[in-house]
């Protein structure tokens, strides 16, 4: 599957998730629905995945975590913000330059509709769906 299929389950769940619960929760609330009606779906997901920092071929754990990694490919950080900013876009594109995924899911789930609240980081570059 690739990372563009998986993505596309990836949002499909993720408004399941937004149409049943509302904005408001918790980022907690969310991560836990997503990864449970992912893993539903027939995803491999890992929840809260350490991030090591690799310096000078040191491997250093310093609490780096995915939210949720899909397939070993797709990386999504949930947020529950009134607006989603720079910060948030640099956190993801570290977990996936870290990781060196390709594809990255940035999830605000406290806006009214959930597709203004989703970003895609392809290689480092923002996209809007």
């Amino acid at each position: 599957m690739t990372e563009n299929q998986i993505a596309t389950k990836i949002v499909n769940e993720a408004l399941a998730v937004h149409k049943a619960l509302g904005p408001g929760l918790l980022e907690s609330a969310y991560q836990e629905c997503l990864a449970y009606k992912l893993s539903e779906a027939g995803l491999y997901v890992q929840k809260e995945k350490p991030m090591p920092l690799v310096f000078e071929n040191v491997k250093l754990e310093i609490g780096y975590r995915i939210d949720i990694l899909v397939e070993n490919k797709v990386v999504i950080e949930i947020k529950s913000v009134e607006a989603l900013n720079d910060v948030h876009l640099a956190q993801t594109l570290t977990y996936m330059k870290l990781g060196d995924y390709k594809l990255g899911l940035l999830i605000n789930f406290n806006v009214a509709l959930l597709k203004n609240g989703i970003k895609r980081v392809i290689n480092g570059e923002l996209s809007h769906l």
